[in-house]
């Protein structure tokens, strides 16, 4: 971060309400490029909400998000672009190989490539994997492949929602060192995990509670 610089991407006085409940309000975050942000909280508080707000999937009910101090609605399509959303479901198809859906969701992005590919599988431990048919394919190695396309094109805002559900010790490795990867480029990672994923310092934090009020937590 560069001292003095306004935030790259930020949040102020957000709400948002589902089936007319209001999860949370007031929350707020100014990230800086290579920062991360640790969302936790109870079920129901709000998490996966949240990050669908980042993402621009999900309106808030009040506040707003910026982008290089410029509101995120003043053009979605962009915002879309400049980010990756893994949440929990994979988003495979399931008769593709492994190649072939990374090539997909890469085509969805923009022109593909294929190298960039290759190495995002073997970044996961998938190359040796990558003519097999999704539906062969274990839970864990799923997740996986959803994961792989964090590598396969690149984005400046990483949003991810209980990333490490499934994934064994090597595959937790290789995610950690993905997202270390990705901030030592410049890159965001806002995180909702259950499960402890190992990030360097500093690390920001922000803790949804269950009565829809949040608890700030600075980070160094």
């Amino acid at each position: 971060m560069t001292a003095g610089a306004p935030p790259l991407f930020s949040g102020e006085d957000i709400a948002c309400q589902r089936g007319g409940h209001e999860l949370f309000r007031g929350v707020g975050f100014a990230l800086w490029p290579g920062d991360a942000l640790l969302l936790t909280g109870p079920n129901g508080s709000g998490k996966t909400s949240l990050l669908q707000v980042m993402a621009g999937l999900r309106p808030p009910s009040a506040g707003r998000l910026d982008w290089h101090g410029r509101d995120i609605r003043e053009d979605l399509a962009a915002h879309a672009g400049r980010l990756h959303h893994v949440g929990h479901r994979t988003g495979s198809r399931a008769i593709l190989t492994a190649e072939e859906d990374l090539l997909f969701w890469s085509r969805v992005r923009g022109p593909a490539s294929r190298q960039r590919c290759l190495l995002a599988l073997a970044r996961f431990d998938l190359l040796r994997l990558k003519d097999l048919p999704v539906q062969a394919l274990s839970s864990g190695q799923q997740r996986r492949l959803a994961l792989a396309r964090l590598l396969a094109t690149p984005a400046d805002i990483w949003l991810l929602d209980e990333p490490a559900v499934g994934l064994d010790r090597s595959g937790l490795a290789s995610l950690e060192a993905a997202v270390a990867r990705h901030r030592g480029s410049g890159g965001i990672a806002v995180i909702a995990s259950h499960t402890p994923v190992e990030l360097a310092e500093p690390v920001r934090g922000l803790a949804l509670e269950q009565s829809g009020e949040r608890v700030p937590e600075h980070g160094s």
